[in-house]
């Protein structure tokens, strides 16, 4: 039996080349930020470095919420993306 194989991932780090942000319905916002880096290591798209707080790249953010989820201190809120 022949199956086909449907959402192929020609090449490792396309997303790198295709801002990936584009259905995006929620976005994660840093209202308060004690620099811990939960947010980060656990971003699955690597979209949030720490500076002086955190920093979300929103041309590649998913909005997923893993990250406002994991901060302690609830610092990063979901608000609906206004496009």
């Amino acid at each position: 039996m022949k199956y086909t194989v449907g959402a192929v991932i020609e090449e490792p780090g396309s997303s790198i080349v295709n801002k990936t942000s584009s259905w995006r319905v929620l976005k994660p916002v840093v209202n308060n930020c004690k620099r811990c880096g939960l947010c980060a290591t656990f971003c699955p798209e690597g979209v949030i470095q720490i500076k002086d707080k955190a920093t979300i790249d929103y041309d590649y953010c998913k909005g997923c919420g893993i990250c406002a989820a994991e901060c302690p201190i609830k610092g990063i809120v979901m608000v609906p993306e206004n496009k």
